[in-house]
């Protein structure tokens, strides 16, 4: 690796308004690389210093997967199970067909949700979710919210097709339902604290008074980086724990997870928490071709499957990528990312803290990309 080229590159990106970068790289188990820069404040007045906490978006959805191919290693659950096997609401589902609504007449399994060809969109304003934020309020939990995705007709018929959407979030409940704790103590119990992750937790719907926690920008409508509120709408409740988006976190917790899972699932402290023949499962692309169509029309993904919850590089000179096949990894809406090889055993991961930036997914995700892996 070049590491000036990748420190120069990094910061050219505070010359195009992104406010502040940290990026760390693990070249199997050993922190081989780490720049920071930039402020994290409105005044531009506190210069990074690498303690800073993040909303983590899309990037908890890794984790999400790893919890569940944990389970699945432990025979507790399979990729082929019908999701009404443990959520029953899930077992009288309608579905848009030919522009008509009708009973979904083919179960909802597992591996559709993972692979996010379950047909569930991304609507947090659902008449279900509504109902039942009116009922419950803050205390409604994750098992009741995800239940009222139900009341939502399935946008195709499952496996048909991809969408981005809440399906990792119904993974979570599952979760819940196998694991017989909540999701977040779940995570806690085989995941963070295997890790030494000590700063990593969910974060609130609003008024995430979070220790460090960045300021959060966004990109309006005219292009201008501006700052925004730190509250997390993903987090439908304060009872509820979305295991699509919800997370708080920091760049070093982070690290530490990318170099286990590149590392084949054993921790630079020598803690497994899974086999690598698990995370070989959960890189293989779960998409027919026409949901591969669907992940790189709508999200940009040209040349990416789409395993348990990550893309996997299957064709890099469809997009003259220099980095090798089977590089994999996902990212967040704030346009932070976390990739990983395992052939190589390294890893990297990048954070900032802005909304709505385009540039991060279609430009400087593939850049770290080919400069760490290529």
């Amino acid at each position: 690796m070049n590491f000036e080229k990748i420190t120069t590159y990094l910061d050219s990106l505070l010359e195009r308004d992104i406010p502040s970068i940290d990026c760390i790289i693990y070249d199997n188990h050993k922190q081989v690389y780490r720049h920071m820069n930039g402020t994290t404040d409105v005044e531009k007045k506190c210069p990074i210093n690498g303690n800073e906490m993040y909303l983590m978006f899309s990037m908890t959805k890794v984790q999400t997967m790893i919890a569940i191919m944990q389970l699945i290693e432990r025979k507790l659950i399979r990729l082929d199970d019908n999701v009404s096997d443990y959520l029953p609401a899930y077992g009288k589902l309608n579905v848009i067909k030919d522009g008509k609504i009708s009973p979904l007449t083919t179960p909802l399994k597992l591996k559709h949700l993972v692979s996010m060809c379950s047909g569930l969109n991304y609507d947090l304003n659902s008449i279900g979710i509504e109902n039942v934020l009116k009922k419950s309020g803050s205390h409604a939990t994750t098992r009741e919210l995800v239940d009222s995705f139900t009341e939502t007709p399935l946008m195709f018929v499952p496996g048909e097709h991809f969408m981005y959407s809440l399906s990792h979030d119904v993974v979570g409940a599952i979760i819940e339902v196998v694991s017989e704790m909540r999701f977040g103590e779940y995570l806690q119990k085989n995941i963070w604290e295997p890790l030494g992750m000590n700063n990593t937790y969910f974060a609130k719907p609003v008024n995430n008074h979070i220790p460090n926690l960045a300021t959060q920008f966004i990109c309006d409508d005219n292009g201008a980086v501006v700052p925004m509120d730190n509250s997390c709408c993903y987090q439908l409740s304060e009872n509820y724990e979305s295991g699509g988006a919800g997370l708080a976190s920091c760049t070093s917790d982070y690290a530490v997870f990318a170099d286990t899972i590149a590392c084949g699932g054993i921790s630079k402290d020598g803690i497994r928490i899974i086999n690598p023949e698990t995370i070989e499962l959960m890189k293989q692309n779960l998409l027919c071709p026409a949901a591969r169509e669907d992940i790189a029309n709508t999200m940009g993904r040209t040349g990416y499957g789409y395993g348990c919850g990550v893309q996997v590089l299957l064709e890099p000179e469809l997009v003259g990528s220099t980095a090798p096949k089977g590089v994999f990894g996902w990212d967040g809406a704030a346009g932070s990312c976390i990739t990983m090889d395992t052939a190589s055993k390294r890893s990297v991961v990048y954070v900032q803290h802005v909304r709505n930036c385009g540039m991060a997914f279609g430009e400087i995700h593939p850049a770290l990309r080919d400069l760490v892996f290529g």
